[in-house]
């Protein structure tokens, strides 16, 4: 039986990008128009929560009944390494999906009906990542999916349900904030590489090739800048998420200089920290410009 803690450290997001990112950028952006609503910042940031815990339980109840996570090089799992039970892992996961679910209701009724039917994708998008008959996490979309769900419903959504509507500057940083949070889960198939080879999970960076896959996650977070610096045009304030850029160095040196297995942990980590301050300090420059 699990622990708490082992519970807890099940819903940590590993192989997906931090959801409060997406969530503290729209905001951000949401303040700079004059057009802030703080409730509802908060109960988008609920629904991306709950969605992204949701996810990893989902992750892991589904990888680990394929017996996709058994010489997983990566954190602990809770399905397969038998700590808890599966039907509970899935329990956990719909669980999560039915907060995001209940609580999206409430941001539909105060904003617009076709926000609904996002929040439908959204959630059949999470579940349907690697679970069901064919999952589209293992036919190298998964990175498409992250860029759409973890940037660009995320960032825009949470401008639009706070102003009324997305503003060009509001796609822009949809897009940096996105490409980041690509840049996450490609450091992290480019970690389980020789295990989804061996076990038919066909991620991009099975598909790309390990050298191929390294260049994308130096691409994506290229792009990330790439796109902040577009955001910048008239808000100059927004350059200081250029100071955020030192982070990564390090990252991208280590994915570009092949490095593997456990050493791509800590570079998942320190692509993670470069995404939270990234976001801070986009969000921070959104808001004053």
């Amino acid at each position: 039986m699990a622990t708490v803690s082992q519970w807890v450290a099940g819903a940590r997001p590993r192989t997906l990008p931090n959801s409060v990112v997406p969530v503290a950028v729209g905001t951000g952006l949401a303040f700079g128009l004059g057009a802030a609503v703080w409730w509802k910042a908060l109960l988008a940031l609920v629904v991306a929560v709950a969605l992204q815990v949701g996810v990893n339980y989902a992750n892991d109840y589904s990888d680990g009944v394929r017996g996709t996570d058994e010489n997983r090089v990566g954190p602990l799992r809770l399905t397969a390494s038998r700590l808890a039970e599966p039907r509970h892992v899935f329990a956990a996961a719909w669980l999560c999906f039915g907060v995001a679910a209940v609580v999206g209701l409430v941001l539909v009724a105060v904003s617009s009906w076709w926000l609904l039917l996002v929040g439908a994708v959204a959630i059949a998008a999470a579940w349907f990542y690697t679970g069901g008959r064919n999952p589209y996490g293992y036919r190298a979309l998964g990175e498409v999916s992250v860029f759409v769900f973890f940037g660009l419903v995320a960032v825009a959504g949470t401008v639009f349900v706070q102003a009324g509507s997305v503003p060009w500057r509001g796609w822009t940083a949809a897009v940096a904030v996105g490409l980041l949070s690509c840049s996450m889960l490609v450091v992290n198939n480019v970690r389980d590489l020789p295990t989804d080879v061996v076990t038919g999970k066909r991620t991009l960076a099975v598909v790309l090739g390990d050298r191929r896959a390294r260049l994308l996650f130096a691409g994506c977070v290229a792009g990330a800048f790439v796109a902040a610096l577009a955001t910048a045009v008239g808000a100059w304030w927004v350059l200081l998420v250029l100071l955020s850029a030192p982070l990564a160095v390090r990252p991208c040196a280590r994915v570009l200089r092949g490095e593997t297995g456990p050493d791509l942990i800590r570079g998942l980590g320190e692509t993670g920290r470069l995404q939270t301050a990234f976001g801070v300090l986009f969000a921070l420059g959104l808001a004053l410009g």
